[in-house]
């Protein structure tokens, strides 16, 4: 497991993916907001590919977010499109409902950069997120990720179109907080 300051990061267990379908993905407006592909229902028991691990696809590498005090379940993280070969990835988290406005997101933002750019060696980050969602944007902007671009109404949501937020984070511009790996 990967610690934070609250969180930790580790491998999805098979408990935690009905938790996660039906508190952040059967939830029509949050899953249309943090995904960029038209919402559907998924029939219960069926082969989810947002919450199904592969552990050969060396390109994502999803997590489960657990509380550091008692272990409960808090959401989603995952680094996602890894390139190798640039050395770069994207962030993406998502936080269950009880789990939100604890600071879970930047101690989340906070480990994933951990694991990026020591354990696996990564020159860049990259967070995309909606203009309207402080809460990623300040996760992002605390751990020293900095704005770069927005994207005009490149997100449909719900009815509307929506401007994206680009952020970006180089290694040699992070300040790494508490050791963050296995440590108590």
């Amino acid at each position: 497991m990967l610690r934070g300051d609250k969180i930790g990061l580790r491998a999805r267990h098979e408990d935690d993916i009905p938790i996660l379908r039906a508190e952040l993905y059967d939830d029509v407006v949050n899953s249309s907001r943090s995904e960029s592909r038209p919402w559907r229902p998924v029939t219960p028991g069926a082969q989810d590919s947002r919450l199904m691990v592969d552990d050969t696809e060396q390109a994502h590498v999803p997590f489960s977010v657990v509380e550091l005090d008692g272990g409960a379940l808090a959401g989603t993280a995952a680094l996602w499109g890894i390139d190798n070969h640039n050395r770069s990835a994207h962030i993406g988290l998502g936080l269950l409902p009880g789990a939100r406005g604890k600071g879970y997101g930047t101690d989340v933002v906070a480990v994933l950069c951990h694991y990026g750019f020591v354990v696996r060696g990564l020159h860049r980050l990259q967070i995309e997120t909606l203009s309207d969602n402080p809460a990623m944007l300040r996760s992002a902007e605390r751990n020293g990720f900095v704005r770069e671009g927005v994207l005009r109404s490149s997100a449909w949501v719900m009815g509307e179109f929506l401007d994206e937020v680009l952020l970006g984070l180089l290694a040699q511009d992070w300040k790494p907080g508490t050791p963050r790996p296995g440590t108590p």
